[in-house]
Formats: C-alpha cells, structure tokens, sequence
C-alpha cells in the first residue's frame, strides 16, 4: 500500500507479503536491523495492519472560547474494555488524490456539518507505530460555532455521529478527569491549552 523508504542501509528487508487484503489490509514483513550497541538483529517477522493515513480537525470559535468535539461507537475502545462512545475530533482517512488541508474541510461538512473557516496545522503523529503505518495530520480550525450541533455520519458507511460544541474549559476538564480519552481528542486539545492566546490573537 505504501512505499518502503530506505533508512542507510540500517535496515535490511528480506520479504514482504500481503496475507489479508480487504476492507483493511495486513503486511506480513521479515527484516532484520541494526541494534544500537552494534551488529545485526535476528530476522524478525512482524505483521503490520494498513489503515491508510488520516487527518484530524479541532474546531476552535475563538469568540466564544468554544470547541466541537464529536462522539461515536468506536470498536476499538469496546473490545479494549473502554468506554465505547468516544468524544473525538472530526477525522477521516485520506482518499488517492486527496490534500490534508481537503480532508479536513471535507470530514468537517461530513461529521458535523461545520465550515473550516481557516486551518493552523499542529503536525503529523505517528499514532500506532508497533502495528501500524498510519500517521495522522492535525490541524485546529476556525469555525463560529453558532448552530453547530447535531447527529451527522454517512448512512452507507454505518455512521451515527453527535456533534456538541463545548466550552474549551470543559473539553480540558473531561481531559484531565479522563473522560476523553482518544488520542485524537487528546493532541490538539493539549496543543489548544498551549497555544490558545497566540491562535485567539492571530483570529480575533
């Protein structure tokens, strides 16, 4: 699905193969690599799961100091034993031929009907890297949350998404008090506490 870059020479790929192609899809790797106190790893064989890679949006209304976080059944946390309605960010899976800064305008009409007025991006995060290529594009966007709210999601795709706006500080105390607890939610709400008077400056 993605190309293999080569990192000096201190990796050494003996076989890649690809035992499940479907909805997701699952690479079978054998390499081996150097160690950090010298010589060469045994070869090893790890399975890697292919997602493709993703961008998430915070939306931010500067003016009202307000966030819009989302919340839907996530199977991931139900088979973890966790909560499994997660408040999240708005995120979505790049498609060929798609921009970060278009998924994000795109997911954000989508999951909660909700015009990007303009976008800061946070960074790029790796987010799974033991079993997992995907990384993660972040960005905080400006938005007037007036008449944000509601359920959203695609039918054909099985959504069933509520978009809330909250307060900034009560998205941070459901953070501290571990009620959000989706790494999605988790990084640009930390990078918002952060950066929050520089980006109220720079929109306001």
């Amino acid at each position: 699905m993605f190309e293999i870059k080569k990192f000096d020479d201190r990796v050494v790929l003996e076989e890649k193969t690809t035992p499940y192609n479907g909805f997701f899809q699952v690479d079978r790797y054998k390499l081996k690599y150097q160690k950090h106190e010298g010589g060469w790893s045994s070869v090893v064989v790890r399975e890697l799961f292919e997602r493709g890679h993703t961008v998430a949006v915070l939306p931010y209304d500067p003016v009202q100091d307000k966030v819009v976080l989302i919340e839907q059944f996530r199977i991931g946390a139900y088979a973890a034993g966790l909560e499994p309605w997660l408040s999240e960010t708005i995120a979505g899976i790049i498609d060929s031929g798609e921009g970060a800064e278009e998924v994000a305008h795109r997911e954000a009409l989508e999951e909660a009907n909700c015009r990007m007025l303009e976008l800061v991006k946070i960074g790029t995060f790796v987010m799974s890297p033991g079993g997992s290529s995907e990384t993660t594009t972040m960005f905080c966007g400006r938005v007037d949350s007036g008449g944000v709210g509601g359920v959203y999601g695609l039918a054909q795709e099985g959504e069933d998404i509520l978009a809330r706006v909250v307060s900034l500080d009560e998205a941070l105390k459901n953070l501290a008090v571990g009620k959000i607890v989706s790494a999605y939610a988790v990084i640009p709400l930390l990078w918002l506490q952060s950066n929050k008077a520089s980006l109220k400056a720079q929109w306001t």
